[in-house]
């Protein structure tokens, strides 16, 4: 596998993918505190280790996610032996397991989940498989999975790290941060309802891999972000990251070039839009370079107008107000952006330090349309569980719900190379 910048306490494929970037120095700050719930924490296999996805809500309030480990199975490719689930969590917080991968049918799922009218589940895998590249699946509400397509080596791209968008005729459509071409760069994909596979894009150098999935406006276009776009000083002869698009006919153009202070490598949660036409996400690196001793930023929260034109709604100092903000974002009726950082918040915590992301557990936070930044909450890394890295949702009361990657249950036997716990699912009512 390419080197790809994760996340700091991202545990899969710990043998196989270096890390970025070394320690980040933060300062100390009070905490806030705020109306805070833990739902659910893993306890390891069977029930689920290290939720790296966000979370569905179905309209009853049911909330459902994969776990990249846990589950029956004995896997290969995961730093924690296990395959990986799909889970249920109910209003009251009751767990199910409704499905243990296994290697056959693809293993240890990153990607967020995606539901259609009849309640069935959609999602990848990024390994597994028969061609043990990778997989997208189905899920019905009796637990019975079908492996709607193996992914391989050559045109068609394989490992696919994020979640899938579906349109109104059941169509599905998704990245893969591989294959492709020669320059192994990956392609924006189309499955239709029996998993064929149309490959609508074919990433370039000039693109570089993608970040996350797609989102699909009401004409058909695709948006995204990957990896590649200009060198700059800032970004220390690597490429900075861009937005792209690719329209109905398959024709992909850059819609936006960061360049390092305007943000830098974009991360795994996607794009989201407003009515408006405007795009807006976050970048884990880029913005204050003071922030960090390599100078890179602690990453930001930009808007972009339907011109391409790009706004910077907030620069994160790696300090109570957190860093790293890996995960995409909510927005409400007003305007306010919600999401997490991976770090920042808490650090002054021992459970909040390790040396590769520095200080403090993340947080959630609130951005107001006039870009006054508000933590929700600073995790502690301990029952409360630590850094999240992937998306929030939100329902229609306002609470927001997302997953940690380690804390929760502390006693539980889940290999971290820095925290303990398997992870929570979390809810936070404003």
């Amino acid at each position: 596998m390419k080197n790809l910048p994760l996340a700091p306490t991202s545990t899969l494929y710990t043998a196989t993918i270096a890390l970025a970037f070394a320690a980040l120095l933060m300062v100390a700050h009070p905490v806030q505190a705020q109306t805070y719930t833990v739902l659910y924490a893993f306890k390891g296999a069977p029930d689920g280790v290290n939720p790296e996805s966000g979370l569905l809500r179905d309209k009853e309030g049911n909330l459902y996610g994969t776990t990249s480990g846990g589950g029956d199975h004995i896997c290969k490719n995961s730093a924690t032996y296990s395959c990986g689930t799909v889970f249920k969590v109910d209003s009251s917080g009751q767990e199910a397991v409704l499905y243990s991968f296994n290697q056959r049918h693809g293993t240890n799922p990153w990607g967020s989940l995606v539901q259609d009218e009849q309640g069935n589940l959609y999602g990848t895998t990024p390994v597994g498989g028969r061609f043990d590249q990778g997989t997208a699946f189905k899920l019905n509400p009796a637990g019975e999975e079908t492996v709607l397509h193996n992914f391989n080596h050559g045109a068609g791209g394989f490992e696919l790290l994020s979640r899938l968008a579906r349109d109104s005729s059941g169509n599905l459509y998704g990245t893969t941060f591989r294959g492709g071409n020669s320059t192994d760069e990956g392609v924006v994909f189309r499955l239709d309802n029996l998993g064929k596979e149309t490959v609508l894009y074919t990433f370039g150098k000039a693109f570089g891999s993608p970040s996350a999935g797609v989102l699909r406006d009401s004409t058909g276009t695709l948006y995204g972000t990957a990896f590649g776009g200009k060198v700059t000083d800032y970004c220390q002869g690597d490429p900075c990251g861009v937005v792209y698009k690719v329209d109905d006919a398959g024709i992909g153009t850059i819609f936006y070039e960061f360049d390092g202070s305007d943000g830098m490598w974009p991360g795994y949660g996607g794009l989201i839009m407003d009515e408006a036409g405007n795009l807006y996400g976050t970048t884990p690196y880029g913005g204050d370079s003071g922030c960090s001793e390599e100078g890179y930023g602690c990453g930001l929260v930009f808007k972009l107008d339907p011109k391409g034109n790009e706004t910077v709604l907030y620069r994160f100092t790696g300090g109570k107000d957190g860093g790293f903000p890996w995960g995409g974002l909510a927005r409400d009726s007003q305007g306010n952006l919600y999401g997490t950082t991976n770090v920042g918040g808490n650090v002054d915590l021992p459970a909040c330090y390790n040396e590769v992301s520095g200080n403090g557990c993340g947080v959630v936070f609130k951005l107001d349309p006039s870009g006054n930044e508000t933590t929700l909450y600073a995790f502690t890394g301990g029952t409360d569980g630590g850094g999240p890295n992937r998306d929030l949702i939100r329902d229609a009361a306002g609470n927001l719900y997302g997953t940690t990657v380690y804390g929760g249950d502390l006693s539980s036997d889940c290999p971290q190379q820095y925290q303990a716990g398997c992870g929570v699912v979390f809810k936070v009512t404003p």
